[in-house]
C-alpha cells in the first residue's frame, strides 16, 4: 500500500520511466527481495542513460548474515527471497555491458546485535578500524554503463564519367 506522499508506485521490473532518462540507479538490498532479480537489473539498465552509474548493495551469502538467514525459515531480514553473491551480480552486469569499477565489503557487525571484540585483539586497533572483528556481511558494487558510439564510414563519392550520347565526354590533357 502506498503512502500519501508517494510520487510513483510501480513494480521494480516495470518502471514507468522512459529509456535512458536516469543518470544513476541505486538498488539498496533490493535484488534479495525480488522473485526475478535479473529482470530488475535489466530494467535498471533500460532506464539508465549512457555512461550512467549503477550501485548495487546486497548481503553476502557466505557470511554470518547469510548463515542467519538460512537458519530462520522465514528469512532474515523478513521477506528475503535469496541472497546473491557479488560475483554473480558482477557477471550479470558484465553481460549487460557494464564496467564494474568498485566492489567493497561492509557491515562488519554480527547479525545478532552488538560488536563485542574477539578475545586477544588489541582494543586500540579495533577502535581505529584497522582490524575488523567480524567478516563483512554485505557488499557494494559500483558499475558504469558502457556506451560505444558508432561512427558510420561513408563510402567515397566517385565522379562517374559523364557521357554525351554514346560517347565519353572529352577531357583536356596537356600534350608535351
Amino acid at each position: 500500500m502506498a503512502s500519501a506522499d508517494t510520487d510513483i508506485t510501480a513494480r521494480l521490473s516495470q518502471l514507468p520511466i522512459s529509456n535512458g532518462a536516469v543518470d544513476a540507479v541505486v538498488l539498496p538490498h533490493t535484488l534479495e527481495f525480488e522473485t526475478d532479480p535479473y529482470a530488475v537489473v535489466r530494467e535498471a539498465d533500460r532506464v539508465l542513460a549512457g555512461e550512467g552509474q549503477l550501485l548495487v548493495l546486497g548481503f553476502r551469502p557466505f557470511s554470518l548474515w547469510g548463515f542467519r538467514s538460512r537458519a530462520i525459515s522465514r528469512g532474515y531480514p523478513p521477506g528475503l527471497k535469496r541472497m546473491l553473491g557479488a560475483g554473480r551480480i558482477a557477471d550479470w552486469l558484465e553481460l549487460l555491458g557494464y564496467d564494474v569499477s568498485l566492489t567493497r565489503n561492509y557491515l562488519f557487525t554480527p547479525p545478532w546485535g552488538g560488536s563485542a571484540p574477539r578475545p586477544g585483539l588489541p582494543s586500540s586497533l579495533l577502535r581505529r578500524g584497522w582490524i575488523k572483528p567480524w567478516p563483512a556481511g554485505a557488499y557494494l558494487i559500483k558499475a558504469r554503463k558502457r556506451v560505444y558510439t558508432l561512427t558510420p564510414i561513408r563510402p567515397k563519392v566517385r565522379e562517374r564519367p559523364q557521357t554525351i550520347g554514346a560517347l565519353v565526354k572529352p577531357t583536356t590533357r596537356s600534350s608535351s
